[in-house]
């Protein structure tokens, strides 16, 4: 059964940082495609970061140049550093899996889309105060 365990989230200052973990079992994270999203009160929830179909990253716009997403395969686990975080980064983090798909390429950019992934974790809230 997979399962999917995230953590680390957190108040912090404007410009602070917080790293993400999520821990995945019932399979091998190496296998599958993985990815962060987030979903702020009032809003669709969207797509931060993924690992394309070359275990590449790929981030959304927002977040390039501050997020780093990573994944450590002997611990099976998935990280999203967070640096320069900003009021507009709150938000509940999740942390997605799926086997067969994963970021869409789409006009030479790289779209991560909710419906590609199946298996999804609980959440970590992230609060950032100005």
């Amino acid at each position: 059964q997979v399962q999917l365990v995230e953590s680390g989230g957190g108040s912090v200052q404007s410009g602070g940082s917080l790293r993400l973990a999520c821990v995945a079992s019932g399979y091998t994270i190496s296998d599958y495609y993985m990815a962060w999203f987030r979903q702020a009160p009032g809003k669709e929830r969207e797509g931060v970061a993924a690992m394309d179909s070359d275990g590449s990253p790929c981030y959304a716009d927002s977040v390039k140049g501050r997020f780093t997403i990573s994944q450590d395969n002997a611990k099976n686990t998935l990280y999203l550093q967070m640096n320069s975080l900003k009021p507009e980064d709150t938000a509940m983090y999740y942390c997605a899996a799926d086997p067969d798909r994963g970021p869409i390429s789409l006009g030479g950019s790289w779209h991560i889309i909710e419906e590609e992934y199946n298996y999804w974790g609980q959440g970590t809230q992230v609060t950032v105060s100005s």
